[in-house]
């Protein structure tokens, strides 16, 4: 165990050397930090263990609970329920070691930087927390099946990239399903976990909201009185002030913050209203464009330029089966504005604590898509997930703000993505149903972008890949997959990532795919191939982001 004062160099258990603090708060402390055995980067938290008083439950798994379940056993427990239960969406637990007082938890390095970090650089747009606020809505709602609550929830506790990927740490470290009392971030605890009554899901729901009224004001509901105790009263006996920059995202974060656990919009419902928010950005950043004169009204291609050296048919000359592609219906309903509507929504009011509307009390008194980072490694630890989903931030506008060497290309079928400058259509492959494979690329680069459209297809992303997966088995040269099929939330829409090798005309490559979902059994995927021992290039990592950031669906 480590020194009650630890400092960089040190060794926890013998094997992780602290290398420096990320965030130092009441309870927790956090640590980037390396497995010497491994040469892997991780994270090491310090956490406060709660006492045995407060833990409220028994040995859960044990006959009659008789044993009380230590925090060590407990946090590989909740592990290794989660890893598969949220693929990708929490970090891997790769070592537990507890002692005087306090547990460390080691996980691997999740991507980007914990949300402390984000909120030091001010307010963000609302779009951008109703991002960040699906991620984490769709671990805890993935969590919550399982009967596991997080009831720790706080900005320390929630990663993020600059593609706005959520990874989620810290579960198992509260003792109870039923009673979750708070060891640390107080600022986040829910009023009826502040009086140690709460119930852990309705308490992580408070928790979001509280972190995206962090987001978009900058500050969190409740600031930090330097005690835990005070913040806790604070936190119990003070009304939440109206956010004043969420936009449209008010209705949800009040919603979320209503003091009665009872009176709390349901998860569903939150997850409706975040997902509304990013479709009607993507609508509003990508203008509809008038269809293409060679567009049948009846609904088929005709046989004209569907792309350079393309009629229609494979540069072979041979007609080609409908494309497979991930798929399904995403039916996004306008329900969460009324819900949202009649239990209150936003109202005007200066900035004091007591301008916003005051708690509703009882008689009583009481109240589930990024590709993984190039480079990673193809395996993860059994506890845990395969790699982070990734959910990339719409760009403002489609053309604007490209990197150098790009420009956005305006495919004939209908959609949009930014390409490589001296990039083109190099096969374009069209079927009876409307569906389409377009491939992009350019002489003497041996990279290739496929963005297949397809009409006909199931509702559940990772369902499709996992069928689709035999046939590139078949197909395919010294196949292999790498990590698990992986869900997504992409561009607001659901959707699924695979990432496999192969070999093509000698050279191992790597493929990246993602499928997503746009209504009505359409959807989309997006295959981007490179030589396997190039994957890792800053150019690769650059034009896959741009790929992403960029591409607009608009087929009809």
């Amino acid at each position: 165990m480590a020194k009650a004062q630890d400092s960089a160099g040190d060794l926890i258990a013998g094997r992780h050397r602290l290398l420096d603090v990320v965030l130092r708060e009441e309870g927790r402390t956090v640590w980037h930090g390396e497995d010497t055995a491994f040469g892997r980067p991780v994270v090491l938290t310090r956490s406060r263990v709660a006492e045995p008083g407060d833990e409220g439950t028994r040995g859960e798994g044990t006959p009659g609970g008789g044993t009380r379940e230590t925090a060590a056993e407990r946090i590989v427990r909740v592990a290794e329920i989660l890893g598969p239960a949220c693929p990708g969406q929490v970090a891997a637990v790769l070592d537990v070691v507890e002692g005087d007082g306090f547990v460390w938890t080691v996980t691997e390095r999740p991507p980007g930087t914990p949300l402390t970090e984000l909120l030091l650089r001010g307010p963000v747009d609302p779009v951008r927390a109703a991002r960040i606020g699906l991620g984490v809505l769709d671990v805890l709602t993935a969590a919550h099946r399982e009967g596991v609550p997080h009831g720790e929830l706080g900005p320390s506790q929630v990663w993020t990239d600059e593609q706005d990927t959520v990874t989620v740490t810290g579960f198992g470290s509260t003792a109870a399903a039923t009673i979750a009392t708070r060891v640390t971030d107080p600022s986040y605890a829910s009023p009826e976990q502040a009086r140690g009554q709460g119930r852990a899901p309705a308490t992580d729901l408070w928790a979001l909201g509280a972190l995206m009224y962090a987001l978009v004001e900058g500050r969190p509901v409740v600031r930090d009185r330097g005690q835990m105790e005070s913040t806790l009263r604070a936190v119990d006996r003070l009304p939440v002030r109206s956010p004043r920059r969420a936009g449209p995202l008010a209705p949800a974060v009040l919603g979320l913050l209503r003091w009665d656990p009872e009176e709390r919009v349901p998860e569903s419902v939150v997850r409706e209203s975040l997902t509304r928010i990013l479709r009607q950005n993507l609508e509003e950043t990508t203008p509809p464009e008038p269809l293409p004169d060679f567009f049948d009204p009846r609904g088929d291609f005709r046989a004209g330029d569907t792309g350079e050296g393309s009629t229609g048919r494979s540069r072979k000359g041979l007609s080609v089966g409908r494309p497979v592609l991930l798929g399904g219906a995403l039916a996004v309903t306008v329900a969460a504005v009324a819900v949202f509507a009649s239990m209150g929504g936003p109202k005007d009011g200066d900035d004091s604590a007591a301008s916003g509307p005051a708690p509703t009390r009882t008689a009583s008194g009481a109240p589930s898509a990024s590709p993984s980072a190039p480079g990673s490694p193809p395996g993860r630890t059994p506890t845990a997930s395969t790699g982070p989903s990734r959910s990339p931030s719409p760009s403002p506008t489609a053309g604007a703000g490209l990197p150098a060497g790009f420009s956005l290309y305006r495919a004939p079928q209908g959609f949009a993505v930014a390409l490589p400058s001296a990039w083109k259509p190099l096969e374009t492959q069209t079927s009876d149903d409307r569906a389409y494979r377009v491939t992009f690329g350019a002489s003497g680069d041996p990279r290739t972008l496929a963005v297949t459209y397809s009409t006909q297809l199931g509702p559940d992303p990772v369902a499709v890949w996992s069928a689709l997966e035999p046939a590139l088995r078949a197909d395919s040269t010294g196949y292999e997959r790498v990590g698990d099929i992986r869900p997504v939330t992409y561009h607001g829409m659901k959707g699924a990532d695979m990432e496999w090798y192969s070999v093509s005309q000698g050279v191992r490559v790597r493929t990246f795919g993602r499928g997503f979902l746009i209504g009505d059994h359409r959807g989309f995927s997006l295959r981007w191939t490179t030589p396997a021992d190039d994957w890792d290039t800053t150019a690769n990592r650059q034009a896959l982001k741009t790929f992403l950031d960029t591409f607009r669906p608009n087929a009809k």
